[in-house]
C-alpha cells in the first residue's frame, strides 16, 4: 500500500521558481504585487521544506502596496503559523515580513498582515477596503523586539488574530481586527518587502503549517476525521518535517529501535513507514484488528504491546496484548477491561496501562506480567480524579504519568510501587502525556489550553509540545501545532534522543 506525501509532491518539480505566479512547495503561486522596480523571487528547499523569500518594494502602506508575496486561495476559517527570520542585517529598519490575508493581488486591496520588521516591531496591520489608508492600531500591544521569531495569523470567521512567540515560549496575542471587507476565498501566505525601492531584502521561512480548524461542536462521527500528518522535529532546535500526509486518521507513532521506521495505528490496524516518508507496510497482528492509540515497543525492542478493542465488553472491550515486535498471535495480558496500555517496563517482562476495574468509577494506574496473573494497583484515587499516560524512565527508578490530583492536568512521578508521588509541572495548561527520553534525560509532553477539562484530552485544538528536563523545571515549546488526541498518545522518541514523532490535524 502507497500514500503520496502530498507536502513533499504537491510541487516535487519545483525546488527553485521564479516570480509571477509559480507554484513553489505547498503554495500555488508565487508574486510581485504592485510592480516593484526590483524582481522577487521564492525557493522551496525540499531536504528541510523550509522557503526563502526574496523581495523589495516601496512599502506596504498608504493606499498601495509594493512587495513579493507567496500565497494560497483559502475558503473559511484556517491558521497560519511558521518561523520567520531575516537573512542578513539588512538596510532598512522598517523591512517587513510575516503573513498576509489579501483580497486580491492588486495593489490596493484590503488586507491584514501580521508583520515582522526588521527591528524588531511586531504588529497587526491592516487596509479595511480597497486603496483605504492602512491602519496601525491605537491600542493594541507592541513589541520592539527583534527575537520573536514565531509568527500566527488566525482568521474565526471576520475576526483576524495575531499571535506570536519568541521561541521556546507560548503564543501570545499581538492583536485583532474584525475584517468586514474580505470574501469567504482569500489569498493568504507569507511576504516580504524591503522597504527600499533599490534594495532587495531576504527572509527564511520553516515550519510552515496552514490548518484548517473546525469548531467546538465538530463530531468526527457524522463529518468524518480530519486529515493527518506524520511529523518529525527536532526536539533541540524545533525544526520539523513532514513525512507522511493524507485524508482521514491516523494516530501515535513509536519510532522503531532500527531508528529507520515510525510504528502507527490507523484504521484498527498497525503500519510501519520509513522515517524520510514512503511505501507503508501493515504489521501482522492476526485477530487483533481494532487496535487503538495506545501501543509501544519494549526496551529490549523485541516485544509489542498494544490495545485491542473487543466488541460488546465493559468501556468499549479495549484490551492490553503482547505479541513479538515482527508481527504474530498477540498474548492477552489481562482480561479486564477497559485496559489501555501505556508504559514498559525495563525488565521487559511487566506492563503498566490504565483502567477503569474493581468497580471504580475511576480510571486508576496498574502492572501486570506479560504472562498475565493478578494485576496490581500502583494509584487509588478519588472521584473525579484522572491518571493517564503511565510511562517507566529507562533506569526503572521511576513512573512518569499525567494526574489532575490538584485540579489542573499536571505531570508527576512515583516509585514503582506507587509510593513517593511528586508533582513536576506546576502552570496553567493541562498537560498530558509525558514521554521519558531513551537516555532518560527529557520528557516530552502536549499540553491543552487551560480551558479544556482536565479529564479530557480532545482532537482538534491548539495545542503546544513542550520539553523538560526528566527531573522537572521549566518546559519549553517546541512545537505549536492543531492537534490533541492521537497526537503523542505512546513514547514517540527516536532512539538517539534527539527527535520526536508525532501527528498533527488539519480539514481540507
Amino acid at each position: 500500500m502507497k500514500y503520496l506525501i502530498t507536502f513533499f509532491t504537491i510541487c516535487v518539480s519545483f525546488n527553485t521558481a521564479i516570480a509571477q505566479n509559480t507554484p513553489v512547495g505547498t503554495f500555488q503561486a508565487d508574486s510581485d504585487i504592485g510592480n516593484p522596480k526590483k524582481a522577487g523571487s521564492a525557493v522551496y528547499n525540499q531536504s528541510d521544506q523550509s522557503y526563502t523569500l526574496k523581495g523589495a518594494g516601496y512599502n506596504i502602506w498608504f493606499e498601495r502596496d509594493e512587495f513579493h508575496y507567496m500565497y494560497n486561495k483559502i475558503k473559511g476559517d484556517f491558521i497560519l503559523t511558521a518561523n520567520f527570520e531575516f537573512v542578513g542585517k539588512g538596510t532598512e529598519l522598517h523591512r517587513k515580513t510575516g503573513w498576509m490575508v489579501r483580497e486580491s493581488t492588486n495593489e490596493k486591496s484590503p488586507h491584514i498582515s501580521a508583520t515582522l520588521h526588521g527591528d524588531g516591531l511586531t504588529v497587526l496591520q491592516w487596509r479595511g477596503s480597497t486603496g483605504a489608508a492602512m491602519r496601525d492600531p491605537q491600542d493594541e500591544i507592541f513589541a520592539v523586539d527583534s527575537s520573536y521569531n514565531i509568527i500566527q495569523l488566525e482568521r474565526a470567521g471576520k475576526k483576524i488574530i495575531m499571535r506570536a512567540a519568541h521561541y521556546g515560549e507560548p503564543l501570545e496575542i499581538i492583536g485583532s481586527h474584525e475584517m468586514e471587507n474580505l470574501s469567504d476565498e482569500v489569498l493568504a501566505g507569507p511576504f516580504i518587502c524591503s522597504h527600499n525601492a533599490d534594495i532587495v531584502e531576504e527572509v527564511k521561512v520553516w515550519n510552515v503549517r496552514i490548518d484548517k480548524p473546525v469548531g467546538d461542536d465538530y463530531n468526527p462521527g457524522r463529518s468524518g476525521y480530519l486529515g493527518c500528518r506524520m511529523e518529525i522535529i527536532n526536539v533541540f532546535d524545533g525544526k520539523r518535517k513532514i513525512i507522511l500526509e493524507k485524508p482521514g486518521r491516523f494516530e501515535a507513532p513509536n519510532w522503531m529501535p532500527d531508528g529507520k521506521k515510525l510504528l502507527f495505528n490507523m484504521d484498527g490496524s498497525l503500519y510501519k513507514i520509513p522515517v524520510e516518508g514512503g511505501e507503508i507496510e501493515k504489521l501482522n497482528t492476526d485477530f487483533a484488528k481494532n487496535n487503538n492509540n495506545d501501543h509501544g515497543i519494549s526496551f529490549n525492542g523485541k516485544l509489542l504491546a498494544i490495545s485491542h478493542q473487543r466488541p460488546g465488553l465493559p468501556g468499549g472491550g479495549s484490551t492490553v496484548y503482547v505479541l513479538p515486535l515482527e508481527g504474530g498471535i498477540p498474548t492477552m495480558v489481562t482480561e479486564n477491561t477497559p485496559s489501555y496500555w501505556h508504559g514498559w517496563a525495563p525488565n521487559n517482562k511487566e506492563v503498566l496501562y490504565v483502567a477503569q476495574h474493581d468497580g471504580k468509577t475511576v480510571y486508576n494506574i496498574y502492572k501486570n506480567s506479560i504472562k498475565g496473573g493478578k494485576e496490581v494497583a500502583l494509584t487509588d484515587i478519588k472521584a473525579g480524579e484522572h491518571v493517564d499516560g503511565c510511562e517507566y524512565s529507562p533506569d526503572g527508578k521511576y513512573i512518569y504519568y499525567n494526574g489532575n490530583h490538584t485540579g489542573t492536568m499536571q505531570i508527576w512521578r512515583m516509585k514503582p510501587d506507587g509510593s513517593g508521588r511528586k508533582q513536576l509541572t506546576f502552570d496553567k495548561y493541562q498537560n498530558w502525556f509525558p514521554h521519558i527520553s531513551p537516555d532518560g534525560k527529557w520528557i516530552v509532553l502536549i499540553s491543552f489550553p487551560p480551558e479544556i477539562d482536565p479529564n479530557s484530552h480532545p482532537s482538534y485544538k491548539r495545542v503546544m509540545l513542550r520539553l523538560m528536563p526528566a527531573s522537572g523545571g521549566e518546559p519549553k515549546v517546541i512545537a505549536y501545532l492543531y492537534g490533541g488526541q492521537g497526537t503523542i498518545n505512546v513514547p514517540s522518541w527516536s532512539p538517539d534522543s534527539k527527535q520526536i514523532a508525532f501527528v498533527s490535524n488539519s480539514g481540507k
